[in-house]
């Protein structure tokens, strides 16, 4: 025979075995069940017996006999005539793919690569990092860039502010953007064919 102790042991365990499976069922309420309502869509759409359709007749197809060369075609309008004379060479040189030369790559004059400065701040492998010190830097007010624009696989990217015509201005702005980022730039020449 078993000791009290199993015997209320077993009891509590299917009171709570009871209490775990059917209390929650009657605390819940009354329960909403939701049926998705549709309409049915008719098999076939309804149609007018009498309906009359017109049939279009089939084009008609005319010899055309040409003029011979050349041809003269006046423009008749209120405020201008041209008359306009149209041959077979005409027509063949217009026919032809239009012949373009290259024109030769032109350098900037050797003085307009000098002219600028920029303030380099540093060189970054991460780009995301480059463009927050880049949105920071335009807040504070300074023309800010990140270059290459589109970088490639493996590129460095270098945050520079400027470009500027005066040296001396750049020049004394590196210390405010030391202040500012904690990084030491330095002035370097603006090349505006490979920025």
């Amino acid at each position: 025979m078993a000791s009290k102790f199993q015997s209320r042991l077993v009891g509590t365990i299917i009171l709570v075995a009871v209490g775990v499976i059917f209390l929650p069922d009657l605390f819940d309420g009354k329960k909403q069940h939701y049926q998705e309502q549709f309409a049915s869509i008719p098999l076939q759409p309804e149609t007018i017996a009498e309906v009359e359709y017109e049939t279009i007749p089939a084009p008609e197809f005319a010899e055309v006999d040409l003029p011979p060369e050349p041809v003269t075609v006046v423009i008749d309008e209120p405020q201008r005539k041209e008359a306009v004379e149209v041959t077979a060479e005409a027509i063949e040189a217009a026919n032809q793919p239009l012949k373009v030369e290259p024109q030769p790559i032109t350098k900037p004059k050797v003085g307009n690569q000098d002219s600028a400065w920029v303030v380099q701040l540093g060189v970054f492998r991460n780009f995301d990092n480059a463009n927050q010190l880049v949105e920071r830097l335009r807040k504070a007010g300074y023309q800010a860039h990140v270059f290459p624009k589109k970088p490639q696989q493996g590129d460095l990217a270098r945050v520079v502010v400027g470009p500027d015509v005066s040296k001396q201005k750049l020049s004394a702005d590196i210390n405010e953007l030391e202040k500012l980022t904690g990084l030491k730039g330095r002035l370097v020449r603006f090349n505006p064919l490979n920025p």
